[in-house]
């Protein structure tokens, strides 16, 4: 099996010293570019699998950089970023980012991110992820030519909107969505009542899907940012 490639794009030696031997512990390939043009050039003439982006870069920001990136390739890109800076995380997101990080961050966190945009690159690559009729997520099945979800066989009773979430997050399973892509998704615009209205509706279909009230095992929420479906094995 092809060992997955990533692009770290960081340029605190200290830090980018850390991935490095992150990944190579555990048999990752990578590269490194210590500012965004060279980023943008590695990512273009190597074609990572997984890129790895610090925000404040010395020569252009980490959002222009995931824009040239987007205009050409889909490559899951995981932002690295200072924990004040959360209305660039939302940013980022909405550039086009997959996932954020926020520093300082465990080795284990990671590994746990890489993981899980190893498995949405899987689904990608297979196909599985888009086009297909039905989405089967542990015990969640989503019929979407039918327009119905069922719980361990049984059908949700799902109202539209809810049913509409249910069906963006599944398609897009392990990426972080912002509130503001959301809400543009299901009403078109995206005011404060709309992200209000959304944590209702979002509060109700986590009812409907979760056992237990106090864990995410579906639906995780990132405070002030957004919403991420979980993989379950």
């Amino acid at each position: 099996m092809n060992k997955t490639l990533i692009l770290t794009v960081e340029d605190d030696r200290p830090v980018r010293n850390l991935i490095v031997t992150t990944l190579k512990t555990h048999d990752y390939k990578y590269l490194t570019a210590e500012n965004g043009n060279e980023a943008v050039m590695e990512a273009a003439s190597h074609n990572p699998d997984i890129i790895l982006l610090d925000l404040g870069l010395p020569d252009m920001d980490g959002i222009e950089v995931i824009k040239r990136i987007r205009t050409w390739s889909n490559m899951p890109i995981i932002v690295i970023s200072a924990r004040s800076e959360e209305s660039d995380k939302i940013e980022a997101l909405d550039a086009g980012a997959d996932d954020y990080l926020t520093k300082p961050f465990s080795v284990e966190e990671l590994l746990a991110r890489l993981r899980v945009t190893e498995r949405r690159l899987k689904l990608m690559r297979s196909g599985t992820e888009a086009g297909a009729p039905v989405f089967i997520n542990g015990d969640l099945k989503i019929d979407y030519a039918a327009g119905c979800a069922y719980l361990k066989g049984e059908e949700l009773h799902l109202t539209p909107i809810e049913y509409k979430l249910l069906c963006i997050l599944s398609h897009n399973v392990g990426k972080v969505l912002t509130h503001t892509y959301i809400t543009q998704q299901i009403w078109g615009s995206s005011w404060e009542k709309d992200i209000a209205s959304l944590r209702v509706f979002m509060a109700t279909l986590r009812k409907k899907l979760e056992a237990d009230s106090g864990s995410a095992q579906y639906i995780q929420t990132h405070i002030g940012i957004g919403y991420r479906m979980l993989r379950v094995d």
